[in-house]
């Protein structure tokens, strides 16, 4: 099948622009941040919730909501404070760590 010059075009631009995720160092982020809280195999600690089979989606949308100060739950004070200084990256490589490890 081809594709109208422009798509193809668009679709190879948004392939340059995708960069793949660091599950590694999402590994060492989530080690250093998040264990204390959600456990070191995400099911929650200390009260706080499992974050456990979520899948990547997800972990990327509640992290950027709560990095842009969105309220989204009980803890979302503290949420905010830790998420405030996440890189799209950190928030990707995090995300990646997390749906590949606890299902």
């Amino acid at each position: 099948m081809k594709l109208p010059l422009f798509c193809a075009a668009a679709l190879t631009m948004g392939m340059a622009n995708a960069q793949p995720s660091d599950a590694p160092a999402g590994q060492a982020l989530y080690e250093s941040a998040c264990a204390q809280c959600h456990g070191s195999k995400g099911r929650g600690n200390m009260g706080l919730p499992s974050i456990a089979g979520n899948d990547t989606d997800y972990i990327v949308s509640r992290l950027k909501q709560y990095r842009a100060g969105e309220k989204v739950g009980a803890a979302s004070a503290m949420m905010m404070a830790n998420a405030a200084d996440l890189s799209d990256a950190d928030i990707k490589n995090l995300a990646a760590f997390i749906s590949a490890n606890f299902l």
